[in-house]
């Protein structure tokens, strides 16, 4: 499941990323605000997730272990922020919201996904 799932969030991020440098009016989809870092940011996210499918389920598991914490903790600080950068990055309260899905779903994925043993 954790490897299926890097996939997508591999080509998802990067979609993300790529997309965001087309916006002229620093928003994404009218909703999340971006900038430059921040589709740095995805575009980082998605390699690293596609890395991680390639390595196999347990590296998938690992990188949602990592990844669903360090969104937390950025979800965490945008609320709290509230309308400040966090790192540099301007966020609003629907970038937020949607860092706090991607953290549970990623805690999900690396923390009580299936645990079937990896397959080559």
């Amino acid at each position: 499941m954790a490897k299926t799932l890097a996939w997508v969030f591999g080509i998802v991020f990067l979609l993300i990323g790529i997309l965001g440098f087309y916006s002229r009016d620093n928003m994404l989809l009218g909703i999340f605000m971006i900038s430059k870092r921040h589709n740095a940011v995805h575009l980082g996210s998605g390699v690293l997730a596609l890395l991680a499918a390639v390595g196999g389920e347990n590296a998938a598991r690992l990188y949602f272990k990592v990844f669903g914490i360090v969104y937390l903790l950025v979800a965490i600080a945008g609320f709290a922020a509230h309308r400040v950068p966090v790192l540099g990055i301007p966020l609003n309260t629907a970038d937020d919201v949607l860092h706090l899905v991607i953290a549970a779903v990623s805690l999900y994925a690396g923390f009580a996904g299936s645990k079937e043993p990896a397959t080559a």
